[in-house]
């Protein structure tokens, strides 16, 4: 009986890369090729940081 043989086998599993379900993307989702966000997504997204922003520091007296 060789060793080799009856010794687990240890290293790094090789997995398929499937960049829609990779661990280091919390919310991905697949989306049909050439998809494009909406520019309104993004203005909306600048207004309400914007807003949240400007309504946190208006807790901050003085300035």
């Amino acid at each position: 009986m060789s060793t080799a043989a009856s010794s687990p086998r240890t290293g790094q599993i090789p997995i398929p890369v499937d960049t829609a379900r990779r661990p280091d993307v919390l919310l991905r989702k697949r989306m049909p090729e050439g998809h494009q966000v909406s520019a309104w997504w993004m203005i909306g997204a600048f207004v309400g940081v914007s807003v949240g922003v400007v309504a946190l520091l208006g807790f901050f007296p003085g300035g």
